[in-house]
């Protein structure tokens, strides 16, 4: 599953970039919650804050390296050495606070007006992937973390609040009577988890252009999908399969 890095994840807000490892704000009617006015001094904290994780983001384009000198961090953002610590704690904080890109995806998925669950299913991925494909260089350099087990990024995008929100969205699928009533939901989610982040290392490698991310992940959910869908459903997620498939072979013969 994308971890927006495609939204800790609420209904209205997962991780991926990436899912997302920050609890945020939820509303039943799925608008996006309006936050009171900053005092000043809360405004020149956070404008610091922006500057921070700017310039992190920024090394990690340039360097290609997920890791951060503090040393490095607070010279390209323009403050104190002790201004990081002050505001964030640690370097790991920061790094969570990168890959946390939830508020911008709970805007976009609480603006959706599909009220399909997979059609939902199939937009939260496509939110997610758009994430990636804004930024190449830095979610790349992420996602390489990711597929390193000694990287302690890995541990922060796949979490069990990121994980629930993806599992809702599949169940809403099996409450609507898309999938057989013997799909087991998580199994489901962990065979999908799996399809998504086979293409990303795809991606990572660069074996896939970010062109043909989306198409990728999309196919493969497709076919995961039909395979457990009920007969009624398996012609449109047929449909979903050979658009993508279409894609996928015309973005191989450019």
């Amino acid at each position: 599953m994308p971890r927006a890095l495609p939204p800790r994840a609420t209904r209205d807000a997962p991780a991926g970039s990436n899912g997302g490892t920050e609890a945020a704000p939820s509303r039943t009617d799925g608008a996006v919650a309006a936050e009171p006015p900053l005092s000043r001094r809360e405004a020149g904290k956070a404008e610091r804050r922006g500057r921070i994780i700017q310039a992190a983001r920024d090394l990690i384009r340039e360097t290609g390296n997920a890791g951060l000198s503090m040393r490095a961090l607070a010279s390209r953002a323009g403050v104190g050495l002790g201004t990081p610590y002050y505001l964030f704690g640690s370097k790991r904080a920061i790094a969570l606070v990168m890959l946390n890109d939830v508020r911008g995806f709970r805007i976009r998925f609480a603006h959706l007006t599909l009220t399909d669950p997979l059609d939902r299913l199939f937009a939260a991925v496509d939110i997610a992937v758009g994430f990636y494909v804004e930024d190449p260089p830095f979610y790349r350099t992420l996602w390489a973390a990711v597929f390193d087990p000694s990287d302690d990024v890995r541990r922060e995008i796949y979490n069990e609040s990121r994980d629930e929100f993806w599992q809702s969205l599949i169940a809403d699928t099996a409450k609507a009577g898309i999938l057989a009533p013997s799909v087991h939901v998580e199994l489901l989610f962990r065979a999908l988890d799996r399809a998504f982040a086979s293409v990303m290392l795809a991606w990572v490698m660069g074996e896939l252009t970010s062109e043909q991310l989306a198409p990728n992940i999309r196919y493969g959910y497709a076919l995961v999908l039909t395979g457990a869908a009920a007969p009624s459903w398996r012609a449109r997620l047929d449909a979903r399969l050979l658009e993508n498939q279409a894609l996928i072979l015309a973005a191989a013969r450019a």
